[in-house]
């Protein structure tokens, strides 16, 4: 049996517990299409990206890029690093996480309980999305260590070979009966991972990449946005596992609704997800109505909603930043609860 799709029953490891994560069927109409949630905060840390964290550390080991004792260094919005933090620890480096106050307050608190050190690049207050700081920051801290490995998220290879094994697990749970994969870009790493490797086995399904309205990677205009760990804001680079030719539509989904989607999972069915994640699920709904029947569409959910009590659950934040809209929130409850009766 394929490695990744097996676990023993007892390990002695945190990261022997990553993949294998659940699929949930949000909805399902009446000519038999449905919509399948990939819950990828059964991982670890609650993340996908503890699946590439370890995959880029072993691959920097193979190249003898990381040597015993060595020094780990990555720009993060908070997930990544929590991976990296506990590869870290497993594996008797430190980790030093290059970040900013955009990202949510209890990814930064986890990644320090977890030993992680965490240097910023924006003073207290200011919520700005530095990724373009960061990572020089990360590079020039790595360049200047002793022993010290950059691990680049968003132009590591290695990153998007972490997803090959989601690929396989959709594929054994679904028989290969995947028509579309749908997935939030970021480094680009988990949806052109995971993608690349389904149409391995699945040649025909269709890759659809959701970004947040701001988000450069497909397109203008630039503006700031509020979803966390997605997206690639004006002024950085476009990682290098954005993979154009795979990628057979990129759309753009609104702080607004992809955090009204997250809320309304939550108060409607019991599951909370992370605001990129609501904003996959946005896109995936409103798509359910004009699909062929029988179609299989999955939605890759990279992170849950327990980070965000600060943020997207927190009226009062979301308020002060205008993100509430009733009539969408409305809009999303009646579309889900029209669906989910089917």
């Amino acid at each position: 049996m394929d490695k990744a799709l097996s676990r023993p029953a007892v390990v002695s490891r945190v990261s022997d517990l990553i993949g294998h994560t659940p699929l949930f069927e949000v909805c399902r109409t009446d000519t038999g299409s449905r919509l399948l949630l990939k819950l990828e905060q059964f991982n670890p840390t609650g993340t996908a990206k503890i699946r590439m964290a370890r995959q880029m550390v072993l691959d920097a080991e193979d190249r003898g890029l990381l040597r015993p004792g060595g020094r780990i260094v990555e720009s993060t919005s908070g997930n990544t690093g929590l991976g990296l933090a506990v590869i870290a620890a497993e594996r008797g480096y430190t980790f030093t996480a290059v970040v900013d106050h955009h990202a949510a307050a209890d990814k930064l608190r986890g990644m320090k309980a977890l030993g992680a050190e965490l240097v910023y690049v924006a003073d207290e207050g200011d919520e700005e999305l530095a990724t373009a700081a960061r990572e020089e920051f990360a590079a020039k801290l790595a360049a200047e260590s002793d022993n010290a490995y950059f691990t680049e998220q968003h132009n590591n290879m290695a990153n998007g070979d972490g997803y090959r094994p989601v690929a396989h697990e959709l594929d054994a749970a679904l028989d290969g009966r995947i028509d579309i994969l749908m997935g939030a870009v970021g480094t680009g790493g988990g949806l052109f991972g995971t993608g690349g490797e389904l149409r391995r086995t699945v040649p025909g399904v269709r890759i659809v990449g959701v970004e947040p309205k701001g988000s450069i990677a497909f397109g203008p205009p630039a503006h700031d946005y509020y979803q966390s760990g997605t997206g690639t804001p004006e002024g950085a680079t476009i990682g290098a596992m954005v993979d154009y030719g795979l990628l057979d539509e990129g759309v753009k989904v609104g702080d607004v609704e992809a955090f009204a989607t997250a809320r309304v999972l939550a108060r409607r069915i019991g599951l909370l997800i992370g605001g990129s994640a609501g904003g996959v699920v946005y896109e995936a709904l409103t798509r359910m109505s004009s699909l062929e029947p029988g179609t299989t569409m999955v939605a890759l959910v990279n992170d849950g909603g327990e980070k965000y009590m600060d943020t997207v659950f927190n009226d009062d934040w979301m308020n002060a930043r205008n993100l509430i809209d009733p009539a969408v929130e409305r809009d999303i409850d009646e579309l889900l609860t029209e669906l989910r009766e089917n």
